[in-house]
């Protein structure tokens, strides 16, 4: 069974009597261990995919099934803890609060486990030596670079071990040096910790790391995913 999938998904928001449909249709499988790309202009319907992927929204119509779980049939609650378990979230802008450390930001998704204090810290470090800021843990966000924020993300996306990591052009705000260092820092996750990723991106080069891409058009699928690369 594929980790994730979508069946028929359809998802209309409604502006006061407005209907405004954003996916018609969608049907897609995504097999543990791929890293999938999600292209298409914006309001294509790219994010929402992402966001019900993640337990953030649900489908007007469909299945969305991810880690067996139909995700249709959870309640907020249970979403929560869903998301919790399974999922990891990077974002464009990094979202990193400027009051935290680099180590508190991470640890923040831990909070929500029951962890001791010294099993928090190591998997803090851990996730922070994964990508390469463990000597920056006690620096703030306005301390930190571009690139070096958006890592901290990534280590705060991965410190839970997630199943799945939803990256939202996780390089949009990113000169190319370090939007190249971000796509090699994923692909690593993907490649050495069996880490399946979904990436939104309007960059080719961005898309050029997974191993399928898939193109989305008013909210359709313009082709099927490529064969995956050797």
């Amino acid at each position: 069974m594929a980790l994730v999938e979508l069946r028929d998904v359809a998802k209309v928001y409604y502006r006061d009597n407005l209907e405004v449909p954003v996916l018609e249709r969608i049907n897609l499988q995504v097999e543990k261990g791929d890293f999938l790309a999600l292209m298409g202009p914006s309001g294509s319907g790219k994010t929402t995919i992402l966001n019900l992927i993640g337990g953030i929204d649900v489908a007007t119509s469909g299945e969305v099934i991810v880690a067996e779980q139909d995700l249709g049939k959870l309640s907020r609650k249970q979403l929560a803890q869903f998301r919790a378990r399974h999922i990891g979230f990077i974002f464009q802008l990094y979202n990193l609060i400027p009051v935290l450390t680099a180590f508190q930001n991470v640890e923040l998704p831990l909070l929500l486990h029951k962890l001791s204090p010294k099993d928090r810290r190591e998997r803090v470090l851990t996730a922070l030596g994964i990508v390469g800021l463990e000597d920056r843990a006690q620096h703030y966000p306005r301390q930190l670079s571009g690139g070096q924020e958006q890592r901290v993300a990534i280590a705060r996306a991965v410190v839970s071990d997630p199943d799945i990591l939803l990256a939202d052009e996780p390089t949009g705000d990113l000169d190319r040096t370090s939007a190249t260092e971000i796509l090699q820092l994923l692909t690593r996750l993907n490649a050495e910790y069996q880490k399946t990723i979904i990436i939104v991106t309007h960059d080719p080069h961005a898309a050029e790391s997974a191993h399928d891409s898939i193109h989305l058009e008013k909210g359709v699928l313009s082709h099927a995913p490529a064969a995956v690369r050797s």
